[in-house]
């Protein structure tokens, strides 16, 4: 799944939508802001680092980082069904195989994640 800078952010209010509608209850979209803003810090995190990169490819610490990251999000999917939801219907995993070192696809990953935490927030996602 590659994202596109055009349709990210409708990509992001439909996966959104589609938890809340799954869940049946507008105020337990099936996870907390706070579980949710954790995958964010994470990226935010290593989205510092890159936005000072000059060139495209990302370097080697980077791209650890970024392989570390999918590590964890797949952990914490592991530890909760409600996490392991929000990761498959966001299609994390494929947005980050997607990033293939690239300093654009890391930026439009992070402006994605952002994205899903804010409609998270605007549908009524609890903390």
């Amino acid at each position: 799944m590659k994202l596109e800078s055009a349709t990210y952010v409708e990509k992001a209010e439909k996966v959104i939508q589609d938890l809340i509608r799954d869940a049946g209850n507008v105020r337990d979209p099936l996870l907390t802001t706070s579980k949710i803003r954790n995958i964010l810090s994470m990226t935010s995190d290593i989205y510092n680092d890159v936005l000072t990169c000059k060139e495209e490819t990302l370097g080697a610490d980077i791209q650890n980082r970024i392989s570390y990251l999918k590590v964890r999000i797949v952990y914490e999917s592991g530890r909760e069904d409600k996490v392991k939801r929000f990761v498959e219907k966001a299609e994390l995993l494929a947005c980050i195989n997607e990033i293939k070192g690239k300093r654009s696809q890391y930026l439009l990953f992070s402006r994605y994640m952002e994205a899903l935490v804010a409609y998270h927030r605007y549908y009524g996602g609890k903390d």
